[in-house]
């Protein structure tokens, strides 16, 4: 219960942020007629500005800057015991707990997570990025592979025999689409 709870702040955190960047249609308004301020008006000017307020926070794990507002900022701090996470890093620190094989406590999550931050910090750039983010790709898409079934063309594949077994059935070529075309 307390993780739907934490889910559904962190989503109305979210959309303060959101709705404190959306940009509205212009639309045309009529000046009121000039009026002297009173405590009640200049009060209410007073939160409006202060509601709108925004202010860049940078993430204490991986140095991220973020538009927030100071209302928001203070809820994070609260959170994660006064340091500030920006929403990958929260996200991360979620994930570690549901991937510990014992129970985790948020503090403990965090120090796990600021300390791979700072280990990937002080590596340093790769010497060649282009082949670094290639090879990276190149990991995911085998990790991706290797946990979901293989699909193959050929028609001797392992796979299809699998298939058969099982009793699915897929989409087989009876013949060429181009077959219309070379006959007229």
């Amino acid at each position: 219960m307390a993780n739907v709870f934490a889910d559904v702040e962190y989503a109305l955190g979210v959309l303060e942020i959101m709705s404190a960047t959306i940009i509205s249609d212009p639309m045309a308004i009529s000046a009121p007629e000039p009026t002297q301020p009173t405590a009640a008006t200049s009060s209410s000017i007073l939160i409006a500005a202060a509601q709108s307020e925004v202010e860049f926070a940078i993430c204490d794990c991986c140095g991220l800057t973020e538009e927030c507002t100071p209302a928001y900022i203070e809820r994070i701090r609260e959170r994660y015991h006064g340091k500030w996470v920006c929403g990958l890093c929260a996200e991360a620190v979620k994930d570690e707990i549901v991937r510990s094989e014992r129970l985790v406590s948020t503090e403990e999550a965090m120090t796990k997570h600021m300390n791979f931050c700072n280990k990937f910090k002080a590596s340093g750039p790769p010497p060649n990025p282009t082949v670094h983010l290639i090879s990276a790709m190149r990991q995911i898409l085998r990790r991706s592979l290797d946990n979901s079934p293989r699909v193959r063309s050929t028609p001797a594949s392992p796979t299809n025999k699998i298939h058969r077994e099982i009793g699915g059935s897929g989409l087989t070529r009876s013949e060429s689409c181009f077959s219309t075309l070379s006959s007229s």
